[in-house]
């Protein structure tokens, strides 16, 4: 069975968002990915889709909607995106927090930096697995 890995911010329409597609993306074979937040938006962040059919040519709006922790299985491991103000009560410890800046309302060029950051963090997932 696989590894159940959950990405997980406030309102789950930006940065979680963008590492569930892009955990699907690079290790779906290997895990499950999921995201949620303690709130949800009415639709995912536009730069954030835009940006994301850009640059891999996935469209987040076809397979991922905002959710809370109640709408995805029990994780086996939770990250938390950023906890600018303080990390959200999800029921639990986090196991790592990656720590990035939120780009919702920023230039492109921030927004593409948090994006390669976060598949540069999810690449590591893999090997930090087999350590």
């Amino acid at each position: 069975m696989k590894k159940k890995i959950a990405f997980i911010c406030v309102h789950n329409s930006c940065r979680s968002q963008i590492a569930e597609a892009l955990g699907k993306h690079f290790l779906g074979e290997q895990y499950d990915f999921y995201s949620a937040g303690t709130e949800t938006k009415p639709q995912i962040n536009p730069d954030a889709v835009r940006l994301m059919k850009e640059l891999y040519g996935l469209d987040m709006e076809r397979t991922q909607y905002s959710k809370t922790m109640e709408a995805i299985p029990e994780p086996d491991l939770v990250i938390s995106m950023g906890c600018e103000v303080g990390c959200p009560y999800i029921g639990r410890t986090f196991d790592d927090n990656w720590g990035l800046p939120d780009p919702t309302g920023q230039s492109d060029a921030v927004f593409r930096s948090v994006i390669r950051q976060i598949e540069e963090r999810v690449k590591q997932l893999s090997s930090e697995d087999e350590a």
